[in-house]
């Protein structure tokens, strides 16, 4: 399996517009042999058994819940919500899902090279996280929490993309 690395955002993502504006933002990706559609690889992300896990503590936490089918749905353009989280925008090979919140973002964005001998896939997987603005001194900060989180939502990020990359390692495969 390849590596997740940590990488700059592509300067066409649309979580660019947050950098801009000064929130925290990250960027991880993979490369896998193969093609794969940006809706394959939001199914698969959205259908891991990690991401399932986040999906029931949603449910029971926020009463957000989600299903495989409402995951299939947002892969095909078909939904403007799910989970905890609504369509802020989507491209061919991108989406911006927001939190019900409105403080953070999810990102994905899937690149395709067939250049060369063989195809690859760069499946990318980034977030945001905006600031907070205190509305008794007018400060912006991410807070606490954020800084608190922080390690393990890097972790995390990681093991979210290592997990939708392997599920479609394996469905490549599993054509073979």
């Amino acid at each position: 399996m390849n590596a997740i690395q940590h990488c700059e955002l592509p300067q066409e993502a649309l979580l660019g517009k947050y950098r801009q504006e000064g929130a925290y933002t990250d960027c991880y990706f993979v490369e896998l042999p193969g093609v794969f559609t940006q809706a394959e690889y939001v199914e698969a992300f959205y259908t891991t058994r990690l991401i399932k896990a986040e999906r029931l503590i949603l449910s029971l936490l926020v009463s957000k819940p989600s299903s495989d089918r409402q995951a299939k749905q947002l892969a095909k353009g078909e939904t403007k919500t799910f989970a905890a989280w609504s369509v802020e925008n989507q491209t061919g090979n991108q989406l911006l899902l927001c939190d019900f919140l409105g403080r953070t973002r999810s990102w994905l964005m899937s690149v395709v090279d067939e250049s060369g001998n063989s195809s690859r896939t760069r499946l990318y997987f980034g977030s945001a996280v905006v600031l907070k603005v205190n509305a008794e001194t007018g400060q912006a900060s991410f807070g606490f929490a954020f800084h608190a989180l922080l390690s393990f939502h890097k972790l995390y990020s990681r093991a979210l993309l290592r997990s939708a990359s392997s599920r479609l390692a394996r469905s490549e495969h599993d054509l073979k």
